[in-house]
């Protein structure tokens, strides 16, 4: 497909996010606070692929992204793909890899858990990241990433 055939615009410098399962693209887009850029974001939804069957994708022009904000989006779209694009082609591909630690990611679900009583940031251990296990690092309780509620 050439590149003015494409279903959404190109971009002269950012970053693709692609591969995003199609229900969780407007997580992604809450997760790394695209609301809050000045810079033109696209998001589109709904998209056919061989990878994940319905797939989202979101570009944003003159946004390149942490590390540790990549690693984030291991908890909504773990098989992500993020692009990243200088002069409208891609000079770099960079797979979402879940991280050891999460912070202030994710919510406990344990309802006795401090962070969920207290004013104190979350942190998760992940103690098995083939099977998406966390565990709390307070109460010590465990939870399938796909189970989990972002914090606010």
């Amino acid at each position: 497909m050439s590149k003015k055939e494409r279903l959404v615009a190109a971009i002269q410098d950012g970053t693709v996010i692609d591969h995003i399962p199609a229900a969780k693209t407007f997580q992604v887009a809450n997760l790394l606070q695209l609301e809050r850029l000045s810079t033109p974001v696209t998001i589109g939804y709904n998209f056919t692929s061989n990878k994940v069957g319905r797939k989202g994708i979101i570009k944003v022009s003159n946004r390149f992204f942490t590390d540790a904000e990549i690693s984030h989006l291991s908890v909504v779209a773990p098989n992500a793909v993020l692009n990243i694009i200088h002069d409208y082609e891609v000079a770099e591909k960079k797979t979402v890899r879940t991280p050891d630690e999460l912070r202030g990611i994710v919510k406990c679900n344990n309802p006795k858990c401090i962070t969920n009583n207290e004013p104190t940031g979350t942190i998760f251990h992940v103690v098995d990241k083939s099977e998406g296990i966390l565990r709390c690092h307070y109460c010590e309780k465990e939870q399938h990433i796909d189970q989990v509620e972002l914090c606010k």
